[in-house]
């Protein structure tokens, strides 16, 4: 009731008004899964099924109208325009309810899961409440699964000294990834991004170095944040990143980013369409199925949808030729530096990534093209706009880089619990407090709240 209690707060400081709808998210999964529990024990298969489908379809439109209304209105309008049917339909004013998309998705998974029959119904409804408000992680994840996150509230917890203390651990990594790379890299991004047409093609090429890092320290630390905070009560969220930024090809990069979302689409979409058995027909349209999925999650915005296009694109080669699971560890495991070959994988894999953050950040698709013609056909220009804030970020992204280089088999990049000299991990701790403090960029509200 405390952790109910805790995360209802959390969420009403920013509008009290959206309690009701995730409220009511949580009392029609909470009822659902009862009654589809109740007819898989009675042999009423058909009828769980179509009450699973109630449940899903309830959750799928209340996220479709808060966040593809105007979108597909809109567009529908052009459409219906070019073919001489002028029409006046009305737009929603309404704000985004942050985390929608995050909680909405772990109450999908819930009913889901019962009836796959991978877990029965909880008649505890405030466990399940804590389950799809549980604040460290409610508006921006990990998108947590009912298997692993309900019956921790179910069973009692002892305060777990080691857990504890990896959990703070975890939370200064983060704190130090949103404010010291993320903050500070986000306000030469605003600045050329805002304005592409006014900087040259180097500068702009910066401004997807910097978005590079900027939306990986802005999600992973809130995630480093949100992981360390639900262990500090107790609880073990999944990971969310990996490194991803050392990947060898771009399969590996879609293991090690945003896990969670990228595990659900996989999970509920793409193993049912087939996945990647069956024709090549039908393995190509289930691949660029969940990556449409992927970015359209991500915002009602055509740049989106590019994005998820590019990466299936880039993805669809390696599955077909069966390369998709050649890369399962890490990056020069058991030795200090990688070797040619995968240094020229990480820094290619790195660029492709970097290309596709353009058509993520950019306000529409022209606008992407614009930037990335200019990156490859302007002239190299060194009179960049660099500021304070970005020096500090350039002084911040190597450090965090060798961080996470050192600690790439472990849960994050501060994870130096096998140092065994306290000395030398009190040290780093105070090393990286002072550059919170000297170093942090202006406050910037974090990229996946709008998610």
């Amino acid at each position: 009731m405390f952790v109910v209690a805790a995360s209802y707060f959390f969420y009403g400081l920013w509008d009290w008004r959206f309690l009701f709808l995730i409220a009511f998210t949580s009392f029609c999964s909470f009822i659902t899964g009862i009654y589809i529990d109740r007819c898989l024990q009675r042999g009423k298969q058909h009828r769980a099924k179509y009450v699973c489908l109630g449940n899903v379809a309830i959750n799928l439109a209340i996220l479709g109208i808060f966040k593809y209304y105007n979108f597909f209105i809109e567009n529908l309008a052009h459409l219906l325009s070019a073919c001489g049917i002028h029409t006046n339909w009305p737009l929603l004013s309404w704000i985004l309810p942050v985390g929608i998309s995050f909680y909405t998705f772990q109450a999908l998974s819930y009913s889901i899961d019962i009836y796959r029959q991978k877990m029965r119904a909880t008649h505890d409804v405030v466990a399940f409440f804590a389950f799809i408000s549980f604040f460290p992680q409610l508006v921006a994840g990990p998108i947590e699964r009912a298997t692993n996150l309900l019956p921790q509230f179910q069973r009692a917890r002892n305060f777990d000294y080691a857990q504890a203390t990896d959990g703070l651990r975890q939370i200064l990594w983060g704190l130090f990834k949103k404010t010291v790379i993320a903050d500070n890299c986000a306000v030469y991004v605003d600045q050329v991004f805002n304005h592409s047409g006014a900087y040259s093609g180097t500068a702009l090429a910066l401004g997807a170095f910097f978005f590079t890092f900027q939306i990986y320290g802005d999600f992973s630390g809130y995630s480093d944040m949100a992981i360390g905070t639900a262990k500090l009560l107790g609880i073990s969220l999944q990971d969310n990143f990996k490194t991803p930024y050392f990947s060898r090809d771009m399969a590996e990069f879609w293991k090690r980013w945003h896990i969670s979302l990228n595990k659900w689409f996989v999970d509920y979409v793409y193993i049912p369409l087939g996945g990647s058995r069956g024709t090549r027909f039908q393995v190509i349209r289930n691949v660029f199925v969940i990556f449409l999925l992927s970015g359209l999650w991500h915002g009602a915005n055509w740049t989106y949808i590019g994005w998820g296009i590019y990466h299936a694109t880039l993805f669809l080669p390696l599955i077909l030729l069966n390369k998709n699971k050649r890369y399962n560890g890490v990056a020069a495991n058991g030795r200090m530096l990688p070797s040619a070959k995968e240094t020229t994988e990480m820094a290619a894999t790195f660029l492709l990534a970097m290309m596709g953050w353009i058509l993520f950040r950019a306000e529409n698709i022209h606008t992407a093209c614009h930037i990335v013609a200019k990156i490859f056909t302007e002239r190299p220009d060194m009179n960049l706009p660099l500021e304070e804030h970005s020096y500090k970020a350039l002084l911040a992204i190597p450090l965090c880089l060798a961080f996470e280089w050192a600690n790439r088999s472990c849960r994050h990049g501060l994870d130096i619990a096998r140092v065994k000299q306290p000395w030398v991990r009190f040290t780093l701790y105070y090393l990286i407090l002072i550059a919170i403090i000297l170093l942090s960029g202006e406050a910037i509200t974090f990229i996946y709240f709008q998610f």
